[in-house]
């Protein structure tokens, strides 16, 4: 079965260890050593059965797919798959996407942001070094700890929903707000589902997000729904920085109301001396949740288990369909 990778060639090494590229290259004919970052890059298109795609595939168009009339299966190591046009699921195109597996980190990472937010832990952190003396740990941060502390989870996606299954062993209050959750879904996970996001705000001492961007979620933490955290909220986002009013955010920073936790921001690389890289109260990081490092094998793993099952004829044991492009 002829098979080729479109990807990043710097990634193949860290995607896929010796052993799941040796075992890549008995299931297919693949040259393991060649990945294109353009579709004329690949070798013999016409004889491609499967692609094994990644970070840096490019879009692939409906008129692109002609190139490629064997094509009967795309294994994309990645999460998302808004490169691919929904033609391909018409074309016969069984497709899977490893967002499962690349939801586990970035689940581990919000966790830990949620649990170190409510120690106070990074505004601690700031004070301790800024002082170098001793904090009165009570005195300083009596409302601080995880207990019975009241989160509120925005979006049940795969990754909303790990947080609310993590969250489930500790004494908190999950409050889920999902337009297309039930309160039977909801309460299975252990959360309580609340119909309004203003409502969910008012009553979160820690929001984080798990929505995806889309236009009818774009800004969807407005300046109203910001507005009614309480005083000393925190908001955790580790989705993308669309979802966030983010002049609205600065402006409630600024004024020393909440606190952030962002992972991501809008644009993803804010331009030097934006107000987020040095306000006392936001703790930054350059996008880290997602798979990085030793992880992306988790995601190469997840890829080689898929290509078993194609080539033995099975299902998908994690298949997509890509979405109607937007007119």
């Amino acid at each position: 079965m002829r098979a080729a990778l479109l990807m990043d060639p710097a990634l193949v090494p860290f995607v896929f260890g010796a052993e799941e590229r040796a075992r890549l290259e008995d299931l297919l004919e693949i040259d393991m050593t060649d990945a294109a970052t353009f579709l004329t890059g690949v070798a013999s298109p016409s004889q491609v059965v499967l692609l094994i795609t990644g970070w840096g595939v490019p879009s692939i168009g409906d008129g692109d797919l002609d190139a490629f009339p064997a094509l009967r299966g795309i294994v994309h190591w990645g999460g998302g798959i808004g490169f691919l046009d929904a033609a391909a699921s018409a074309r016969g195109i069984r497709i899977s996407s490893a967002r499962a597996a690349n939801a586990v980190p970035v689940a581990e990472f919000t966790q830990a942001m949620i649990t170190l937010a409510a120690k106070d832990a990074f505004w601690l952190s700031r004070r301790y070094c800024a002082e170098q003396a001793f904090v009165n740990r009570e005195a300083a941060a009596p409302r601080a700890g995880l207990f019975r502390t009241r989160v509120g989870i925005v979006g049940a996606s795969a990754i909303g929903t790990m947080v609310i299954e993590k969250l489930a062993a500790s004494d908190v209050e999950v409050l889920l707000y999902d337009p297309y959750a039930t309160r039977e879904a909801a309460e299975r996970l252990g959360a309580t589902l609340v119909d309004d996001l203003e409502e969910l705000a008012r009553r979160s001492d820690i929001l984080s997000l798990h929505a995806p961007e889309m236009p009818a979620t774009v800004g969807m933490i407005s300046r109203a729904v910001l507005a009614a955290l309480p005083d000393g909220a925190t908001l955790v986002n580790t989705a993308r920085g669309a979802l966030v009013d983010q002049d609205a955010l600065v402006t409630e920073l600024q004024a020393g109301r909440l606190r952030a936790v962002l992972d991501v921001t809008e644009p993803d690389v804010l331009e030097p001396g934006h107000p987020l890289y040095s306000l006392p109260n936001v703790f930054l990081t350059p996008h880290l949740a997602g798979s990085m490092g030793v992880e992306l094998r988790r995601l190469g793993e997840a890829a080689l288990a898929e290509v078993e099952r194609f080539v033995a004829g099975a299902p998908f044991a994690h298949p997509m369909t890509p979405a109607p492009s937007q007119p």
